[in-house]
């Protein structure tokens, strides 16, 4: 399995239960990335579960941004009718590639100069 094309959904309540059990093993832990995790050995239960912690910490943000832009989606969609907006930017299109010689035209000339 490719994992770059995969769903990138998340579950937080997923992660929640495959760490909460080693969690509770070790009890307590330092904060990932401060000096006393800094500190500790890199076979340690402990390092290892600042580090399961900080990243099931990171996936309930992930899903928490994954659902603000899932509610603003679904805002944008209802926000307009769709179908007749893409209609109108349609027959505003077709109008002026019928009619060439109504397109916008620059003012400032094509020459050499200060405005290259």
């Amino acid at each position: 399995m490719s994992y770059s094309t995969a769903s990138q959904q998340v579950s937080w309540s997923d992660v929640n239960a495959f760490v909460l059990p080693k969690l509770v093993k070790v009890g307590d832990w330092p904060m990932a990335g401060s000096p006393a995790w800094c500190l500790l050995d890199d076979r340690d239960p402990v390092k290892w579960a600042a580090v399961l912690d900080a990243g099931q910490h990171w996936i309930l943000r992930i899903e928490g941004w994954q659902q603000a832009d899932c509610d603003a989606s679904g805002e944008i969609s209802s926000a307009r009718d769709w179908a007749a907006t893409s209609r109108l930017v349609t027959q505003h299109n077709s109008y002026f590639a019928a009619r060439p010689w109504t397109a916008r035209q620059t003012c400032l000339p094509k020459v050499g100069g200060w405005l290259r």
